[in-house]
């Protein structure tokens, strides 16, 4: 009887090898038969997650219990392998199965038992995960476990062993090496007559290489970066559950893996953003879907103002804001900064008149508007208390006009969120510098002598209102961005950096360009 079975499943695996199957046009329907990991970084939770995130329905039939953590496994409880087999049945009967992925199996009956369902439905894609040694480097099954488990190999189209799993199964000391690594896995792929993905993610490389065997000796490699993160449990469970959902939607192994080597970076890229555990955590598995969610409250400012901490460093460097902050400002340096400063004014307040005219809502609209009309005001009490009217013969400098033609431009293409995006700069690193300045002017001047001669240019930037418009303008930024797309939030990110680099560079002006 086994003999037979051996034969059919030889012919089924020869059978398989081209992958002749054309392309699902549907969700692949994929099935985990593995452990449970309660902490929800590997095993059947990994799996089902890695499924969803790879465009697939989960199913799962569990063959054990587990108790764990990010830290470790406590114990381990295999149910009878009657509940599993009923498991099985039950989705079997219902369900048509496109995807197969293999986990933890724990003993001979559960292996067993696995193969013996796998011959009776032979489903397209087989992937197995041989679950065969710890972290550690202690054997996780007994020596009659191990032999049903090469027996099972293969069944599989595809086993995705870690090197001392691979090790184990060509009774061979694990590789040490990359080159050694591909070595043992021909020489598996050859004897099993099954696929092997060798991964050398326990080498100790810069790079971390996998590579497709092919039971006639033929290699596919593949190469990534590698990640430095301690927070990669579940890694090869995604791994494997990740490919068998992607081959059943390509049918080709390369492609396959390609794809899902991608993904798989992404989630150990922002693995330490979960902050799940105190030891290994899992990797991120929807980082993907999770980027594109709209930001809550104050996410998308706090985003944008730590982009810019350079620019903000750069600023408080500057000569012009240094001395402008102790007094000792050359007066010419100043007018010139207070002439361009009343031009901006007066195209900014068209831009904010824009913006109200834009706004949503009625509380918007006069912000906006409000905003627009205090612009002129400033622009007209430049004009006549510090530039005692001479403002006639003033034109644009090169950064002013560069200034108001990125404001005119995110004006112009009619998205509301853009523009606010790029007016917030303005607010928000001028509230920034005034009140950084008055309050070491004030600490160094505490009764207000009057002997700094830019006091009065130092308190308007450090009033309350102007605090209060700038809180405003953050909140209503952080509101368009939570109603925008995900395209809409890029392009806001893109102005708001711009008109930042925009400030700096008007504040370094005047060493530029002033007579």
């Amino acid at each position: 009887m086994r003999s037979n079975q051996q034969n059919n499943q030889q012919a089924s695996q020869q059978h398989r090898s081209p992958d002749p199957r054309p392309a699902l046009n549907r969700v692949p329907r994929v099935l985990s038969i593995a452990g449970s990991d309660p902490s929800g970084g590997a095993g059947i939770q990994a799996d089902l997650k890695s499924i969803a995130a790879n465009g697939g329905y989960g199913m799962a039939a569990i063959t054990a219990l587990t108790a764990q953590n990010t830290r470790g496994v406590r114990s381990v409880h295999v149910p009878p392998v009657g509940f599993l087999k009923e498991q099985l049945d039950a989705v079997t009967e219902d369900i048509e199965i496109d995807a197969v992925k293999i986990g933890m199996l724990g003993d001979a009956d559960v292996i067993d038992t696995v193969a013996r369902w796998l011959t009776r439905t032979r489903p397209s894609v087989v992937v197995l995960d041989p679950v065969m040694v710890a972290s550690s480097g202690d054997r996780l099954l007994p020596a009659n476990a191990e032999h049903a488990l090469r027996e099972l190999l293969r069944q599989a189209d595809l086993i995705t062993p870690n090197l001392p799993e691979l090790a184990v199964l060509v009774d061979e000391p694990p590789a040490r090496s990359w080159d050694d690594a591909l070595a043992q896995g021909k020489r598996l792929a050859a004897g099993s007559d099954v696929r092997v993905l060798v991964k050398g993610g326990h080498l100790d490389s810069q790079d971390c290489p996998d590579a497709l065997v092919s039971p006639d000796g033929s290699v596919h490699q593949f190469s990534a970066s590698r990640v430095r993160t301690r927070n990669t449990h579940g890694t090869g469970c995604s791994l494997s559950a990740g490919l068998a959902t992607v081959q059943a939607q390509l049918g080709d192994w390369p492609a396959s893996l390609q794809r899902v080597k991608a993904w798989l970076q992404g989630a150990l890229e922002h693995a330490d953003e979960l902050q799940v555990g105190g030891g290994h955590g899992p990797v991120n598995h929807f980082q993907s879907l999770w980027a594109h969610r709209p930001p809550a409250d104050g996410d998308f400012s706090g985003q944008l103002w730590q982009e810019i901490a350079g620019v903000r460093r750069d600023i408080f460097g500057l000569d012009f804001i240094r001395a402008l902050g102790n007094g000792s400002l050359h007066r010419r340096h100043f007018e010139y900064y207070l002439a361009q400063d009343a031009l901006y004014l007066n195209g900014y307040s068209r831009v904010l008149a824009r913006a109200s005219a834009l706004a949503p809502t009625e509380e918007e609209q006069l912000f906006w508007a409000n905003s627009s009309r205090q612009c002129l005001l400033v622009e007209t009490e430049l004009h006549r208390n510090w530039l005692g009217g001479q403002l006639a013969d003033a034109t644009p400098g090169p950064v002013t006009k560069a200034y108001l033609d990125h404001l005119l431009a995110a004006s112009a293409g009619g998205s509301y969120a853009e523009l606010v995006a790029a007016l917030l700069p303005c607010y928000w690193l001028y509230a920034d510098v005034g009140a950084t300045l008055h309050a070491q002017f004030r600490a160094d001047q505490p009764a207000d002598d009057g002997e700094h001669p830019y006091a009065a240019w130092l308190s308007t930037y450090a009033d309350e209102d102007f605090a209060a418009a700038t809180r405003r303008a953050i909140s209503i930024t952080d509101q368009a961005a939570r109603n925008g797309s995900t395209g809409e939030r890029e392009r806001m990110r893109q102005a708001f950096g711009g008109s930042a680099r925009l400030e700096l560079a008007f504040f370094d002006a005047p060493r530029l360009y002033s007579q």
